[in-house]
């Protein structure tokens, strides 16, 4: 049964824990949409697609920033607490540090299971409609990529220019640079065509053109006047039809016993995909130890706790970069995966045994 005072701590706890996320995700939002902003101004896709496209990043990011925005709104709120001596006074009439953790530690299991509510289901879900539009996108890249009078470079090896595009997907004046063939280079010229998709992935069809080639050997130019004539171009855009799931595309059940046919190195690689979704959430209860065990250990200090708080923090950046480490070493060598829950459980097991320390609330004066 939680008291007025568990209530007043967890609803302080909540509502700094919300404006940190909130503040966190806008600004790493606004970082990443940049990269989609150009497919809006320069490319006439409507606003609609591009505030698809920059929320569907957003469940990968949230994963990493609900243990930082926990992580701080304990911070915060437990240490304005212990400064105007709300806690020295629960102490003083008998509460332990297990009653002081109560109310955030129920705000800390709601966050473990919006946690794994994002890694287990939200994170391929999003990821799986992002990798389906970005798809969808590069196979319709005459609306997406093309540019009326500039070279667009598909890629390395290819280069399109068109004059004109037509409202029903036609396109005038093209010029086309192939080399893919490095032996062989090839320049198409054709006075209009248009883009198709076909079963074996979109194809550029010309009309009424001329086909130059180089043979670098020789040094000759070949010259093949046509008709009509198809560039393949399923390597630049992608293919269209059904295509294998990445391991952040798929559920759990997907990566833990995945379809036959896939080869050793893959599977291992969907294990590892599983077992860093499970192993993340648990960072949250571990920054929680780290914000106690710093602010509930030891004895009570007049003077404030920021030097405890600092040590705090870098200890949360360490357990964080450590474990984005832990993640590429298990990459490397799947006997690491287990690392990834030893290293939060270890945090929860040193915070507990230092916040099970006794301590005085009325230390040496040396001490204040």
């Amino acid at each position: 049964m939680f008291s007025r005072f568990d209530r007043y701590i967890a609803r302080q706890v909540s509502v700094a824990t919300l404006a940190v996320l909130t503040v966190l995700t806008a600004a790493i939002w606004l970082s990443q949409s940049l990269r989609f902003i150009d497919l809006t101004v320069n490319r006439g896709l409507p606003i609609s697609t591009f505030i698809s496209i920059s929320a569907l990043v957003l469940p990968n990011f949230l994963t990493v920033i609900l243990p930082i925005a926990l992580f701080a709104a304990v911070l915060f709120t437990y240490n304005g607490l212990q400064a105007d001596s709300e806690l020295l006074a629960m102490r003083a009439v008998g509460q332990g540090p297990s009653q002081l953790m109560r109310p955030a530690v129920a705000v800390m299991l709601v966050a473990l299971s919006i946690g794994y509510g994002l890694t287990l289901y939200g994170l391929p879900t999003s990821y799986r409609a992002f990798k389906d539009m970005q798809a969808s996108l590069r196979s319709n890249f005459a609306a997406v990529l093309l540019q009326e009078g500039v070279f667009t470079q598909l890629d390395e090896q290819l280069t399109l220019f068109v004059r004109e595009q037509g409202g029903q997907g036609d396109l005038f004046g093209i010029m086309v640079h192939d080399s893919r063939n490095s032996v062989r280079p090839a320049t198409y010229i054709a006075d209009r065509g248009t883009i198709v998709q076909s079963p074996d992935g979109p194809r550029l069809i010309m009309v009424s053109g001329n086909r130059q080639e180089l043979d670098r050997e020789t040094g000759r130019v070949s010259f093949l006047f046509f008709d009509r004539y198809t560039v393949d171009i399923d390597r630049v855009t992608g293919q269209t039809g059904p295509r294998q799931r990445e391991g952040t595309e798929r559920y759990l059940d997907e990566l833990l016993w995945p379809e036959d046919g896939l080869d050793a190195r893959t599977r291992r690689g969907l294990l590892i995909e599983a077992h860093q979704r499970l192993a993340a959430p648990l960072l949250i209860p571990a920054f929680l130890a780290i914000a106690f065990g710093a602010l509930l250990s030891g004895d009570f200090n007049r003077r404030g706790q920021t030097r405890r708080i600092f040590i705090a923090v870098l200890l949360a950046a360490l357990t964080q970069a450590l474990f984005f480490a832990l993640s590429t070493l298990a990459n490397r060598m799947s006997e690491a995966i287990v690392l990834l829950y030893l290293l939060p459980i270890a945090i929860i097991v040193g915070a507990g045994v230092l916040i099970a320390r006794p301590a005085r609330l009325f230390p040496p004066p040396e001490a204040r």
